[in-house]
């Protein structure tokens, strides 16, 4: 814990109702949970004052499934939620036609690669600086920038191959740009619910976010790979426009959440350091970013090189692919859920166990090559990728106060960005040695570091 007696001091949430002239709503400055904007018939509920030491586990879980949906009973986090599934599900349907019509157009895993790091550089690049906006300006308004760009981006690519102009560098420009969009659209999200939900639903509304991303995992790909055999990858990408846009126009319906004006503005590069500072001097924070580094650089691979696996591994097409993505999201969407109905019990291990289930499942898909196995090797492949991403982003949003959340956010969308790390040298490797060796080698270093971390870090493991 720094000895920034600012940074530490706890003051108590004001709840008064108050707007700015525009009808936004800005959070209490100088405690960790913003002040979420709820309807006035939802019951408010205190803010809580512990330092960030993770609390003990309690005894047994509470689970039920009728609190599953709890979060979606708030009005303006249900236009968020909505907004953000459009987005989702075109974002699950590119990354199947984009894969596959890379390596359609030439054959080759490296430029496969190459592609997937010009939408995940930019992450690495700029999330410090999109989280540095996100704690500047309306988040809301962030968003939705993001959103159009998104939506733009889709129907210009359709139009390109549509007209036959397409060529694998249309599809790197248009990632590249993608990237640089939504390493200031993805900080500014996460930093948002805590403005939406109560405290104590603040990890069911992560969940719940993570349900919608593994429900598009589950639906969008098949559809996308349907649409991308019978009617072509540019009507894939004009359907994928139409989502984002619909997501800018059901955002516009949730109250803007203010800006810092009323704060003493620093410079941007200051307040990035800031960020960092905060970051380093939160050992559970940085242990928590480590796990996520690990997951992007390990597991995530395997997501932008599934198209190895079907054409050159099982033989198959675009549909089985589609197939193989949604029983991968079947199981997401199931953990994801379980975590929603969860309360707040034995997160930590249960972060870990998620992990655990990612390495085993690539593991199994590496050294078992054979279509139908890999569609039940999906089951732990999903259930670890949905119950660690879940726990993850909602411990480290827990976790962090609310003047720094946009940062520490930034920081945490750079192990996105972080993905090349892991993509372009197995790309390389698997068009050498064979993709199978190169997904076994990142499955057994995944276990490796799992088990590094369950043995050393003692604050992880015990967080309630």
């Amino acid at each position: 814990m720094s000895d920034n007696p600012d940074r530490n001091s706890v003051g108590p949430a004001k709840v008064d109702g108050s707007t700015g002239p525009n009808g936004d709503v800005g959070p209490a400055s100088g405690y960790r949970g913003a002040r979420p904007i709820v309807d006035e018939s939802q019951s408010k509920q205190p803010e809580s004052n512990s330092e960030s030491a993770p609390s003990k586990p309690t005894s047994a879980p509470i689970a039920s499934w009728r609190n599953t949906f709890r979060s979606l009973s708030n009005r303006n986090f249900r236009f968020m939620w909505f907004g953000m599934l459009g987005v989702m599900a075109g974002m699950q349907m590119q990354m199947l036609a984009r894969s596959y019509l890379v390596y359609e157009i030439t054959g080759s895993a490296s430029l496969l690669g190459v592609v997937a790091a010009a939408n995940a550089l930019p992450m690495l690049a700029l999330s410090l600086f999109g989280g540095a906006f996100a704690d500047r300006f309306d988040r809301r308004r962030i968003i939705q920038t993001g959103q159009a760009i998104f939506a733009t981006l889709a129907l210009a690519v359709g139009v390109a191959i549509y007209t036959g102009q397409i060529t694998w560098v249309h599809l790197m420009i248009a990632a590249a740009v993608q990237g640089v969009a939504f390493a200031f659209m993805m900080p500014a999200r996460q930093a948002i619910v805590p403005h939406l939900v109560e405290s104590d639903k603040l990890t069911n509304a992560m969940a719940l976010n993570s349900a919608a991303m593994s429900a598009m995992t589950l639906a969008a790909p098949a559809f996308a790979g349907l649409l991308y055999a019978y009617a072509g990858p540019d009507n894939v990408y004009f359907v994928i426009s139409a989502l984002g846009y619909g997501a800018v126009i059901i955002t516009s319906k949730v109250p803007r959440t203010g800006d810092s004006s009323s704060r003493q503005r620093n410079s941007m590069m200051k307040d990035v350091r800031a960020g960092l500072s905060y970051v380093r001097g939160s050992p559970l924070i940085l242990a928590l970013m480590a796990l996520g580094v690990a997951a992007a650089v390990l597991a995530m691979p395997f997501r932008m090189l599934m198209p190895l696996f079907i054409v050159d591994v099982y033989k198959m097409g675009p549909e089985q692919m589609g197939l193989l993505v949604s029983s991968m999201g079947a199981a997401s969407l199931s953990g994801a859920l379980f975590v929603a109905s969860l309360s707040n019990w034995r997160r930590g291990l249960l972060l870990i166990i998620g992990s655990y289930l990612s390495g085993i499942g690539l593991l199994l898909v590496a050294t078992i090559p054979f279509y139908m196995a890999a569609i039940f090797f999906m089951i732990p492949l999903g259930l670890g990728d949905s119950g660690f991403r879940t726990l993850n982003q909602s411990l480290v949003v827990e976790n962090t106060e609310d003047q720094f959340r946009g940062r520490v956010m930034g920081v945490f969308m750079m192990t996105r960005g972080l993905m090349p790390l892991g993509v372009l040298p197995t790309s390389i490797v698997a068009d050498f040695l064979g993709v199978q060796f190169a997904i076994g080698l990142l499955a057994v270093l995944l276990l490796l570091f799992t088990t590094t971390i369950m043995v050393t870090q003692k604050r992880v493991r015990e967080i309630a």
